[in-house]
């Protein structure tokens, strides 16, 4: 294990994303911040996050959520 120091964030993300995360760091028993630091470790290293399995498990959470976001509308999104 690694001791670290963590802050709290008042991080915005879209709604649809918010579910599948959340989702997933509940099937995967973790936290959502741990979630979310694992895919940024993982992203920062260029490494795949995801086992194929978790990516199947995704998959299912975007249809319930519906989540139509994909890779290529990152950093293109506006507010309404």
């Amino acid at each position: 294990m690694v001791t670290v120091d963590r802050t709290q964030t008042g991080l915005r993300v879209e709604r649809n994303l918010l579910k599948v995360l959340k989702g997933l760091a509940e099937y995967l028993d973790i936290s959502l911040g741990d979630l979310v630091e694992g895919i940024a470790l993982h992203a920062f290293e260029g490494k795949v996050p995801f086992s194929p399995e978790t990516l199947v498990k995704i998959e299912q959470l975007k249809a319930v959520y519906g989540l139509t976001l994909t890779a290529a509308d990152a950093h293109r999104l506006v507010e309404r």
